[in-house]
């Protein structure tokens, strides 16, 4: 990414009211983070792939139908075709079967008023036919059919020429996430072939000299690296091209080697550890050597130790994620901010994640000052009220509460303690996880 393509950081955090790097809140912190990552032409470059590969994929162009779909009137259903002009005026209609009409092989002849044809979903509608009755309805009667002339309107169960989609008007818009449904649409209309933008590459390491690889022994005071792993779940999940750097030992010539690798060959660099205030955390220390750091704190909970800014080396520069050490503060912070930086770097459209209102089953302790984001289980009780209940203790090391969990409780700002029944907002993990 070419460093004329981002903005002054400086220029950014300037507009904001109130900016303090050492605390700043978690909207005002979202919000440098909207204001400084951008596409650029470089990480927008369009390529040409198989529709199976496509999937995940961000939209370079519009697609636009080249047929009608439908591609002619058909029926929504199995029943019988006719005119609805054939519906009688009494309390029964009595009509004459006169062929069969199959998707894929259509009747070809005229219906006349007072006729039908038996016809299967999907296939043609028949010359004279505008109305379908489901066979569930009728009465057969030998060649003929008899049914309550108020179980049919004329027009009912009929889909329309192009009904779907015009031919010539956009399927599915430039900068749309590539999902299973949208295979089905693009193939449905004879593409085989896809223009999607080029993927985001995002490189990720962990700092620390208590991390052992998985299959090391653990010495006394050490732990097993989990947040790689966690991260490149995470990554994989937005379609992104994803380098792993490994782990990086608290040392500062280790960790502006690392710094300056990922920077030169990454879009954007991601670090987990090394951004609190201990001895030997010298992560802010390359970072502000080799960049331009934005922000280190935030008033939320868990993630308090965040740094976001930019990096350069060997004339290139990435958008730089310091992200604390602790596993449910990696996901945390990755979700509220790495993920929207991402999508919006990759070109894509759809950036919010997918937030309701639910009723807490029971009191939550919260400290106005600060957001929180407490891991819950979204249910819905028996009479269809969504409830919300978190998953026990909320330590920022305690990640199997966010594998027992299916959504974030966010607890705002200036909130303070939550009483049972109160509603809150829930971020679903659905679409994130």
């Amino acid at each position: 990414m070419s460093k004329s393509k981002l903005p002054s950081l400086n220029s950014v955090v300037t507009c904001l009211s109130d900016y303090d790097p050492e605390s700043l809140k978690v909207d005002q912190a979202l919000q440098i983070v909207k204001d400084f990552v951008r596409p650029s032409a470089e990480t927008l470059t369009t390529e040409t792939v198989e529709i199976y590969q496509s999937l995940g994929r961000v939209l370079a162009k519009d697609i636009i139908s080249p047929i009608n779909v439908p591609a002619a009137d058909n029926s929504a259903m199995d029943g019988y075709a006719f005119a609805g002009s054939s519906i009688s005026t009494t309390d029964k209609t009595s009509l004459k079967i006169i062929g069969k009409g199959f998707a894929g092989n259509a009747f070809t002849g005229h219906v006349n008023t007072g006729e039908c044809v038996r016809i299967m979903t999907g296939a043609i509608m028949p010359s004279g036919c505008d109305t379908v009755i489901p066979q569930e309805l009728v009465q057969l009667d030998g060649d003929d059919i008899h049914f309550a002339s108020t179980s049919v309107k004329s027009g009912d169960n009929r889909r329309l020429l192009g009904e779907d989609l015009k031919e010539g008007s956009p399927a599915l818009l430039a900068g749309k996430i590539v999902r299973p449904s949208d295979l089905g649409l693009i193939a449905s209309l004879g593409l085989g072939k896809v223009d999607v933008k080029r993927r985001l590459r995002v490189g990720f390491f962990s700092t620390g000299d208590e991390l052992r690889s998985i299959g090391q022994a653990l010495d006394p005071g050490c732990v097993y690296d989990s947040n790689r792993y966690t991260l490149f779940g995470m990554l994989s999940r937005l379609g992104v091209e994803i380098v792993d750097f490994g782990v990086v030992r608290d040392n500062p010539e280790d960790m502006r080697r690392a710094f300056s690798d990922a920077a030169a060959q990454c879009d954007a660099v991601i670090t987990s550890g090394g951004v609190s205030v201990g001895e030997a955390d010298y992560t802010k220390q390359i970072m502000r050597e080799l960049g331009d750091i934005a922000f280190w704190k935030i008033a939320m909970r868990p993630g308090r130790p965040m740094a976001f800014g930019s990096i350069q080396s060997k004339d290139h520069q990435a958008v730089l994620f310091g992200l604390p050490g602790n596993p449910v503060a990696v996901m945390v912070t990755f979700y509220q901010f790495v993920r929207y930086a991402l999508l919006a770097m990759s070109g894509a459209s759809e950036l919010a994640p997918l937030t309701m209102k639910a009723q807490a089953q029971e009191s939550i302790r919260k400290r106005p000052g600060r957001t929180e984001f407490q891991r819950g289980i979204l249910t819905s009780n028996g009479s269809g009220i969504n409830t919300v209940s978190i998953t026990g203790a909320q330590g920022s090391g305690v990640l199997r509460s966010m594998s027992e969990a299916n959504c974030f409780i966010v607890l705002e700002h200036d909130q303070a303690n939550i009483a049972a029944g109160e509603l809150v907002n829930v971020v679903l993990f659905e679409g994130l996880l």
